[in-house]
């Protein structure tokens, strides 16, 4: 087979923190996939076919790529951010697995990006200079009480937490939820930070304590980075000590 596949990151949404990878694999490809608005944000050209699609069909799209790529087509899906976290690399596994034997020949390769988790704590300083987890807050792929069990359990821990997807119109009690269980575990002195937008013209940049924090803060369009119980802030940086006592 001639065809290959690249599961992209486009990063956090400025176009500089592209990889040199990512665009040289754009710059060769005959087809690109993904969810509408990342695929808008590649330049069309002729030679090129976008294949813009909904965000509740990852597995469809997946299995549309490697189709594609069995032909002959050399193929890139873009996700935001880095594609192996919360994003299209696990799903193209998922249809690699399910899909015909001759599959497991193609070309497939996993190109890293900038994670907006990384891009916003980069933003506001080092919040995550210490152990840290990313928790999806979303409940569309699993259930809710397991989000919950996870948040106590890494707060208890002592992690300092990056959360994706706090809150959307669907379900927008779930953040305020979110937040009472970390006040419950961590208190209200606990720096916490939103960062929407991150890198984006309108990027806009918050830090207040768990005590002051408000579920309105945050939206689908926004990272939320949960501070340590050392994180403190130094000027107009936020930031986590290396050391942990």
């Amino acid at each position: 087979m001639s065809g290959w596949i690249a599961v992209a990151g486009l990063g956090p949404g400025d176009d500089a923190l592209i990889t040199p990878e990512v665009q040289a694999s754009l710059d060769q490809a005959t087809d690109v996939i993904g969810y509408i608005p990342y695929v808008a944000r590649v330049a069309p050209r002729d030679g090129l076919t976008l294949h813009p699609s909904d965000n509740r069909v990852e597995l469809d799209r997946a299995s549309h790529a490697l189709h594609l790529a069995a032909a002959g087509r050399r193929v890139v899906v873009v996700s935001s951010g880095d594609p192996g976290v919360f994003a299209m690399a696990s799903a193209l596994f998922e249809a690699l697995e399910a899909g015909p034997r001759d599959w497991l020949t193609l070309d497939i390769r996993i190109l890293p990006g900038i994670t907006a988790m990384l891009a916003a704590a980069a933003r506001l300083g080092a919040p995550l200079g210490h152990d840290f987890c990313a928790i999806n807050l979303s409940d569309n792929l699993k259930p809710w009480a397991l989000i919950e069990r996870r948040l106590r359990l890494a707060a208890q821990a002592g992690f300092a937490m990056g959360f994706y997807n706090p809150r959307s119109k669907s379900r927008p009690h779930q953040f305020a939820r979110a937040l009472e269980i970390l006040r419950e575990e961590c208190g209200g002195n606990r720096l916490i930070s939103f960062a929407r937008d991150v890198t984006k013209p309108g990027e806009m940049l918050k830090t207040v304590t768990l005590a002051e924090a408000t579920a309105e803060m945050a939206d689908m369009r926004t990272v939320v980075i949960l501070g340590n119980a050392d994180t403190c802030r130094v000027g107009r940086f936020v930031y986590t000590p290396r050391r942990a006592g």
